[in-house]
């Protein structure tokens, strides 16, 4: 397995918000998390991420042991994360955006990297010299999705790629998402719904109240 969580806790400020997750992401694999707002899906892509962390139960990737490596060790094991809010530098161009995990990481093959990212998205080279803040809402998803293929060549976590983008737009992330998978990428992707991503996911996991079940509903999930 790439990823694998057991029996996995994480609270915040001493309130619970995962309760006893286990999940398994498998090499090459597209696996979903749906859940309405507040379910915890947030929650638990961070804590894979080292930005939280979790109070007991492992998570290990590829054999390691991710709950005892600092946050920033993950772009250097080519794991990275698309968030939500993008969080795009806006004064910065839309290919210093890219860019930028390449020069935090120290990534030696940024440029062929960047081509390949292009090649998915032709047509984000073509505002490529652009400041972020100049983009439209949908623009700005592809940009932090190609920001996050800059280090992510075997984990890629994409938190609500869908939320808020024109159908049109959706439809075109929805594309470029099914082309990573025939690129051979691990993703776990979360949505409100499967609206988007049910055919495109190879295993499904139902998240409500922080409990995760798999393949079920949210009722039964909580049962």
């Amino acid at each position: 397995m790439s990823l694998e969580i057991q029996q996995m806790d994480v609270s915040i400020d001493r309130i619970p918000i995962l309760r006893q997750v286990s999940l398994t992401v498998p090499d090459r694999a597209m696996v979903g998390l749906i859940g309405h707002n507040g379910a915890g899906k947030t929650t638990l892509m961070r804590t894979i991420m080292g930005l939280l962390r979790p109070t007991s139960g492992s998570m290990r990737f590829h054999g390691e042991n991710l709950a005892a490596l600092p946050a920033h060790r993950r772009g250097r094991m080519a794991i990275s994360y698309m968030p939500e809010d993008r969080r795009l530098i806006p004064e910065l161009t839309v290919e210093e955006n890219i860019l930028l995990p390449a020069w935090a990481n120290g990534i030696r093959d940024a440029d062929s990297r960047l081509q390949w990212i292009y090649s998915l998205m032709p047509e984000i080279a073509g505002f490529g010299r652009r400041k972020a803040l100049q983009l439209s809402g949908g623009q700005q998803k592809l940009v932090a999705l190609a920001r996050a293929l800059m280090p992510g060549r075997r984990l890629v976590l994409l938190d609500e790629p869908f939320e808020g983008v024109a159908p049109v737009l959706a439809r075109r992330l929805a594309e470029v998402m099914a082309d990573l998978r025939s690129e051979g990428l691990t993703v776990l992707i979360s949505e409100s719904d499967d609206t988007h991503s049910a055919d495109m996911v190879d295993r499904v996991y139902r998240i409500e109240r922080g409990a995760v079940a798999e393949g079920r509903g949210v009722e039964q999930a909580q049962a």
